[in-house]
């Protein structure tokens, strides 16, 4: 493992586990039953160490940057890059799949039935981000609140000056911990992402090929212009990073990320990437998680294409005015569903809903929305270290000027 980088060890699991994917296709019930449990474990670990990760991390940074101004800026930087890429990225998803939607299989949608769960307010999900106790945000792994506890400790350790001190060593000391905790676990990556690759292979073998492998190709498309233009454009003018360095030192957890369909569990590799791609240690560790709470570029696109291909499908063509209402739509629900578990579904049932289309249709890519996951999951974490990278490359030179 030492000999050679983790990321082709990572890669070759995700190869192996698509040929044993492809290989149990007429028997997906091995999969599920004897490999995929293993998965399960070691998803299970990398979300365990998340909740430790972010908290103890933030607070060390926020702590050892000694001042609450400055963690206001990168606040700021941090939520503008957000939202303009996923501007980008709803606007890329409209693009492409009007180009193509000449293409798209019309599949009935008489029998069509599916009930969206309720989208939150804006005030309730205001509300639902400062917690009531400090232990149900750690135990639902409920990253919004886990930062806003973070954030409050470290503001108050500032604030409390030498008397601070002491729960400042504590607070370095647990991150130090943590972060040696995260390394063991991620040296399971490779038998990892084997095992949480090859049952979704298995079982979505044929669909694969199926009537809407056309409109998951379309989405694939939008996926890697995106993050191949927008990215790299940002990293190069923003960072000083060349785009083949930046995606060379992300592979690790850009594979995992595809693999195990989860920013969160993704966030501990990422952390690692972004840190060895020049990132400070106390940025990344607040913008990376707060990306994988609202910064949904790769989900934004996946509600451009699905907004078309569900509107073909009903006979209908979205007018321009109709796409600028969906891209608007897009760009707030990313962070007015923030935090909501199955959020990318709510959000497109928002932007269904804002240009009057029937929310049944989502029933048509529900079967096969683990396979979009997969990919929206793979930009989603892209952008937050691109961010992260970014910012702490403002920073530094904002530090220089001072």
């Amino acid at each position: 493992m030492k000999k050679k980088p983790l990321a082709l060890w990572i890669f070759t699991g995700l190869a192996l586990g698509i040929a044993a994917g492809m290989l149990l296709m007429g028997r997906p019930d091995i999969a599920e039953i004897y490999i995929k449990p293993f998965g399960t474990l070691f998803l299970n670990l990398l979300k365990f160490i998340v909740v430790p990760i972010v908290l103890f991390s933030i607070m060390n940074g926020v702590i050892s940057m000694k001042d609450i101004k400055k963690v206001g800026s990168i606040g700021g930087k941090t939520v503008i890059y957000y939202m303009c890429t996923t501007f980008f990225a709803v606007t890329m998803g409209l693009l492409i799949a009007n180009l193509f939607k000449k293409g798209f299989p019309v599949l009935s949608t008489s029998s069509l039935e599916y009930t969206a769960a309720e989208t939150p307010s804006f005030i309730q999900t205001l509300i639902g981000i400062f917690p009531s106790n400090i232990i149900q945000p750690m135990a639902e792994a409920s990253m919004l609140q886990v930062i806003v506890v973070a954030l409050l400790f470290g503001f108050g350790t500032i604030v409390a000056g030498k008397k601070g001190e002491v729960f400042g060593n504590f607070v370095e000391s647990a991150n130090d911990v943590s972060i040696a905790v995260m390394s063991f676990i991620i040296k399971l990556s490779p038998i990892g992402v084997f095992c949480l690759i090859t049952p979704v292979v298995a079982a979505n073998g044929p669909q694969i090929l199926g009537s809407l492998a056309f409109v998951l190709l379309v989405a694939y498309i939008g996926y890697i212009l995106h993050a191949s233009l927008v990215y790299s454009l940002t990293v190069k003018s923003l960072a000083g990073i060349g785009p083949l360095k930046f995606f060379k030192g992300m592979a690790p957890a850009m594979i995992m990320a595809f693999s195990s369909a989860s920013s969160v569990g993704a966030l501990p590799l990422n952390l690692e990437c972004t840190e060895k791609l020049g990132a400070r240690k106390e940025v990344a560790s607040f913008v990376l998680p707060l990306g994988a709470t609202i910064n949904m570029d790769g989900t934004a696109i996946y509600q451009g294409v699905c907004a078309v291909f569900i509107a073909s499908c009903y006979g209908i063509n979205l007018t321009l005015s109709q796409q600028i209402v969906i891209i608007l739509t897009a760009v707030l629900a990313s962070v007015g569903t923030a935090g909501v578990p199955g959020s990318g579904m709510i959000m497109l049932a928002m932007v269904l809903q804002s240009v009057g289309l029937p929310v049944e249709g989502i029933a048509l890519v529900a079967g096969i929305d683990r396979l979009f996951d997969m990919g929206r999951t793979t930009v989603n974490i892209t952008g937050d270290a691109a961010c992260a990278v970014i910012v702490s490359h403002l920073e530094d030179k904002r530090l220089k000027k001072a």
